[in-house]
């Protein structure tokens, strides 16, 4: 049998176009530079507006090192807070909605790739949407077309692979509903 571990995969490129990988290339090495030694909080806002090519509010706080492959696709409401560690996805896109918490060490990744062998080397795409308010805890994922509802809480470790409802509460892998927020605690 012979093997075929060194031959080129076939398919879509990962980036898809020239302009796509220039631009990932672009926020890598503008995402390294802000990772690079310490920055006041502003420093670190006015480097994720050079990364985005957005407004970026002066009310967002994110702790590096963060990081993002594609920053013309992340978009940050205002009071929103990433924690360290964080790593965005975000060629489909992502929005961080007002007041929005991620807890350290969370992915969001708006890209997946097929099932069939014969062109899972394609990249997919869909956006990610997290509501006003909503607070994901350490280490949680969220895939590719999910949208976390206003004010929901995901618990640590919960991995999101469909749409939370606002007001909730979800856990585990999948992550599923527990419970609605209680408004008295």
């Amino acid at each position: 049998m012979t093997s075929k571990m060194n031959e080129k995969p076939t398919g879509k490129d990962y980036v898809g176009s020239d302009d796509l990988y220039a631009d990932v290339q672009r926020t890598m090495r503008l995402v390294a530079e802000m990772n690079t030694g310490y920055h006041t909080e502003a420093e670190v806002r006015d480097c994720l507006r050079e990364i985005t090519r957005s407004d970026v509010p002066d009310t967002v706080r994110v702790f590096p090192p963060l990081n993002i492959n594609y920053g013309p696709g992340v978009r940050f409401g205002d009071d929103c807070f990433l924690n360290f560690g964080c790593t965005l996805l975000a060629i489909g896109g992502i929005t961080i909605g007002d007041g929005a918490f991620i807890g350290p060490h969370c992915v969001l990744a708006t890209e997946y790739h097929p099932e069939d062998p014969a062109t899972r080397h394609s990249l997919l795409t869909k956006p990610i949407v997290i509501g006003r308010n909503a607070w994901l805890g350490a280490d949680v994922k969220v895939l590719a077309g999910v949208t976390v509802g206003e004010n929901a809480i995901v618990a640590a470790g919960s991995v999101v692979t469909k749409d939370v409802p606002a007001n909730a509460v979800v856990a585990g892998s999948p992550a599923r509903v527990i419970r609605e927020i209680r408004k008295d605690s």
